[in-house]
This record gives structure tokens, C-alpha cells and sequence, in this order.
């Protein structure tokens, strides 16, 4: 009885997660969107400072992580010394100010699929530098990962999405998605070697960190000189309050599903929260077609499809190796 009642309460604290992450994700991206294709005021203008909301959200994130290690940790030391992720902090500003910026240019179900393609630069660069062989199977997620996009991207998109984007050139917007990827690679490689080097650091620490730097650098870079971007999106915000308004609660849902994600990691792993991220990016995809008027026809649904049946076989493949190490290590022990 008691173990039953351990295992249902193992399930809803899973689907608490699931709900949690879904939702401030999935509303975040729709107030991306907002923020990018949004015409605010009298005069109709669109938010230009895009990068602004990356140092709205790292320091919103700053202000949350100092809070809940007060609140939970007691302020314990052990973890990576702050100066340790200055490195990290200028990929993770420069990587996301691009996948914003490309906002500008292609629709924001491009850019979920074209984030969502983070296995390619991984296994090119894994293959090219440190001379990894992968499987069948992995090549496979790859093809259909990368077939998707690529034919997702070439694809005509409706003339409705076209009129909503600042400037339209699917080009630049792809390749700015990929640096995005590119940096974002730099940046999980230098958190997983802080946490190697410092065993203590907590997910808490990390977030402090990163977010620390971000707030640094998004900070020179948004008002480092006279006329820089951050200026003008303080004017714009305030000449139009629901500009702002829209700002800090994406930011605010950026926060809530850091915490979600980091108790999904925690209580059941990486590899359930990276089935659940990458579901929710589909769902996010169907919303903003639903929601903001973002068309897609059968052929790139079919491009969708494509690209999130690849993730769904890499999920797999992951599930089946962590099922298989269980059983290596007791054949290891019964020799």
C-alpha cells in the first residue's frame, strides 16, 4: 500500500511538472511572438530591441535564483566561485540574442524547428573533431531531423506570416539560428565542465552564474554607448506600457519554467525533461498556428512531422541505453 501510494505521488509530482513546464513555455513563446510581430500604440510601431529581452530575463532570472538560495539552500557555499562562468555568459548572451533577432526574419514555428535541429552541429562537430562514430539509428534522427527543416525551409510560406515579420529573408534568420545552436553548445559544454570540476554546484548556482554574466554583458551591450539599443527600448516601453507589460511576463515565464525544469531534472532526470521540452515545442508550433495566425500548409506540416519523429526516435535510443546500463553493471558484479 505504501509503495503504491509513493508511485501516485511520483506521477502527479511528473505531471505537475509536465503542466508546469508546458504552460509558462508554451505562453512564452506566444508572448515572443507578441513582442516580435506586434504592432503597439497609435502609430503602429513595431518592438525593435528584440535583445532586450535577454537582459530583461537574465535579470529577472538573477533576481529569483539569489531568492530561492536564500530560501532553500541558506546561502551554503561549495559551488563554482562566481567569476568561473564569465566564458559561459558571453555564448549564452550572444547565442539567444540571435534565435531572438531571427524573429525578425522567419516565423517563430521556423525558429522552434530550427532550434529543435541541435543534434546536427553535434554529431558534425563530434565526427569532424574528435573523430566519433555514431549508429544507424543516430544517423537516422539526423536525416530526419535535418530533412525536416531543410524542406520546412524551402517550403513557401503563406503571405499572411510574411506580413507579420519586421524584415522577411529566411537566409539570415536560419543562420542566425544556427550560431544560436553553435553557442549554446559552447555553453552546455563550459556549465557541464564547471559542475565536473565543482561537484557541490547546484542547478541554483548555476542559474545565479550564468545569469550574473548575462546581466553584465546584455547590460554593456544594450547601453555600453550613447545611442545604444537598450535606450530606445526603455522609450518605446515607456510610450507603450503593454509593450512592457508583455516584456515582464515573458520574463516572469522564463523563470517559472527554469524552476520547473529544474525539479523535473532532479526528481526524474534529464532525459524526462528532455522528452518533455521537446513535446512541448510541438504543442508550441500548434498554438502558434491556432493562436497567431501563423498558416502552415500540409506539406510543411509534413515537415513537422518529420523533424519531431526524428527527436522522438533520439528520445528513444537515449531510453534504451540508460535501460541497458542497469544491466551491464549487474553482469559486471555477478563476475
Amino acid at each position: 500500500m505504501e509503495h503504491h501510494s509513493s508511485g501516485l505521488r511520483r506521477i502527479l509530482v511528473l505531471a505537475f511538472c509536465v503542466a508546469g513546464i508546458w504552460s509558462a513555455y508554451i505562453y512564452q513563446g506566444v508572448l515572443q511572438e507578441t513582442v516580435s510581430t506586434k504592432r503597439y500604440g497609435p502609430n503602429k510601431q513595431r518592438f525593435e530591441h528584440l535583445a532586450f529581452l535577454n537582459l530583461a530575463q537574465s535579470v529577472v532570472c538573477l533576481i529569483w535564483s539569489f531568492i530561492m538560495i536564500r530560501l532553500w539552500s541558506g546561502g551554503s557555499g561549495g559551488g563554482a566561485p562566481w567569476w568561473t562562468y564569465w566564458s559561459a555568459g558571453i555564448t549564452n548572451t550572444i547565442g539567444p540574442a540571435m534565435g531572438i533577432e531571427a524573429l525578425k526574419y522567419i516565423s517563430y514555428p521556423a525558429q522552434v524547428l530550427a532550434k529543435s535541429s541541435k543534434m546536427i552541429p553535434v554529431m558534425f562537430m563530434g565526427t569532424l573533431v574528435y573523430g566519433i562514430r555514431y549508429t544507424f539509428p543516430e544517423y537516422l534522427c539526423t536525416l530526419l531531423v535535418a530533412g525536416g527543416v531543410s524542406s520546412f525551409a524551402l517550403l513557401k510560406t503563406s503571405s499572411k506570416t510574411i506580413n507579420k515579420l519586421a524584415r522577411p529573408n529566411a537566409p539570415i534568420g536560419y543562420g542566425l539560428c544556427f550560431f544560436n545552436l553553435a553557442f549554446d553548445g559552447f555553453t552546455n559544454a563550459t556549465q557541464d565542465s564547471i559542475s565536473a570540476r565543482y561537484p557541490n554546484t547546484t542547478a541554483w548556482d548555476i542559474m545565479l552564474g550564468m545569469n550574473l554574466w548575462g546581466s553584465i554583458f546584455n547590460s554593456i551591450f544594450m547601453f555600453g554607448w550613447p545611442g545604444a539599443g537598450g535606450y530606445g527600448a526603455i522609450e518605446f516601453c515607456r510610450q507603450n506600457p503593454e509593450a512592457a507589460w508583455d516584456i515582464l511576463l515573458y520574463c516572469i515565464c522564463g523563470s517559472i519554467g527554469q524552476n520547473f525544469i529544474f525539479l523535473t531534472i532532479s526528481r526524474f532526470g534529464s532525459l524526462a525533461n528532455t522528452t518533455i521540452t521537446t513535446t512541448r515545442k510541438f504543442v508550441s508550433i500548434v498554438v502558434s498556428s491556432l493562436l497567431s495566425g501563423n498558416p502552415l500548409s500540409n506539406q510543411q506540416w509534413g515537415s513537422v512531422a518529420m523533424v519531431f519523429s526524428g527527436l522522438s526516435y533520439q528520445i528513444y535510443l537515449k531510453w534504451k541505453k540508460l535501460q541497458r546500463l542497469p544491466k551491464k553493471k549487474k553482469t559486471t558484479k555477478a563476475n
